[in-house]
C-alpha cells in the first residue's frame, strides 16, 4: 500500500519569488512553478552539496521523497532554462495526493 505524502516538511525559506530571462516581457514568457519542497531539495543537494540522506533528513521526510522532489527539481530548471521559460516560486506546501 502506497503512503500519503508527508504535507509539512521542513523548507528554507528565499528571498524573492520568480527568476526569469533577461530582456524577455514576463508577460511573453511560460510560466513554471516550483515548489519550496522542491527548491529546497536542490538548495541542500546541489548549493550546499550534502548527500541526500542527509538533506532528507534535514526536510524530515525519506530520501525516496527526497529524491524525486529533486528529480522534479531538475527537470523544471532545465526546461526553463533551454525552452526560456519564468520559473516562479510558490510558497504553499504540497498537497496530499
Amino acid at each position: 500500500m502506497v503512503q500519503n505524502r508527508k504535507i509539512e516538511r521542513k523548507c528554507v525559506d528565499f528571498p524573492g519569488n520568480i527568476f526569469k530571462p533577461q530582456a524577455i516581457p514576463l508577460s511573453k514568457l511560460e510560466n513554471i512553478n516550483l515548489t519550496k519542497e522542491e527548491l529546497t531539495a536542490v538548495y541542500y543537494s546541489d548549493y550546499l552539496g550534502l548527500r541526500q540522506t542527509e538533506a532528507a533528513q534535514k526536510m524530515e521526510i525519506s530520501q525516496a521523497s527526497f529524491s524525486r522532489d529533486l528529480a522534479v527539481a531538475h527537470k523544471k530548471i532545465a526546461s526553463a532554462l533551454f525552452e526560456v521559460k519564468a520559473l516562479f516560486f510558490t510558497n504553499e506546501p504540497l498537497e496530499d495526493k
